[in-house]
């Protein structure tokens, strides 16, 4: 599907929940210029994750990316395009809570754009690269996060997540994976037991509606 966006449209993945829809999500993919796209293994598989626990995803290339028209542009245009995905959402899943979450850069995204949301009430962060940006900005959110940090990360180790990220918000959740690199190579079952696990159980007492754990 194509959604509009002032620059033309992007493309885009809905993929509906498991069941009854109980909540749905906008996942924002890693750095266009690296090879990131909406089809990256390890957001698919969270995606599928999500699905699983009764949350409809959609999936989007940034601008640049496939089909998407306009070019990259710093974060700054990436984060208009998920503006513009969360409307759409809003539009097409009525009534449900909102969650936004991404990966890598796709991640830093997400977060910022969905703090200052008024529709998003939860936000789930894959793989936060410390090395190239700037997450203390987690210190001010009023919405439940979730951070899924290898232990191995090449760009923000999950010992330094936990040091540096997680002790600035009790709203912050850490998962960390035991031998997982950045792209969660040979570690997205690992992956995607975490996040229904947190959507499960333990979002329950959250902001979340208590409809999310499934219980």
């Amino acid at each position: 599907m194509i959604i509009p966006v002032s620059h033309g449209g992007l493309e885009a993945n809905l993929r509906p929940a498991e069941g009854e829809v109980r909540a749905a999500a906008v996942l924002c993919h890693p750095h266009p210029l690296y090879g990131g796209t909406m089809h990256t293994k390890a957001l698919y598989r969270a995606a599928e994750a999500m699905n699983e626990v009764g949350i409809s995803v959609l999936r989007f290339n940034f601008r640049g990316v496939g089909v998407s028209t306009g070019s990259f542009d710093e974060g700054i245009g990436e984060q208009e395009d998920a503006k513009v995905a969360v409307r759409f959402l809003q539009e097409v899943e009525a009534g449900v809570p909102l969650l936004m979450g991404g990966f890598s850069f796709g991640a830093m995204v997400a977060l910022a754009v969905g703090m200052d949301e008024p529709g998003v009430v939860g936000l789930v962060a894959l793989g936060i690269p410390l090395d190239h940006y700037d997450f203390t900005f987690l210190e001010r959110s009023r919405k439940p996060v979730l951070l899924v940090q290898g232990d191995d990360d090449e760009f923000g180790s999950g010992e330094r997540v936990g040091q540096e990220i997680a002790p600035l918000n009790p709203m912050i959740t850490l998962r960390r994976i035991p031998g997982c690199p950045h792209y969660f190579l040979g570690h997205t079952d690992e992956l995607m037991a975490v996040i229904r696990a947190y959507f499960r159980r333990e979002v329950g007492s959250s902001l979340l509606a208590p409809s999310l754990t499934g219980d």
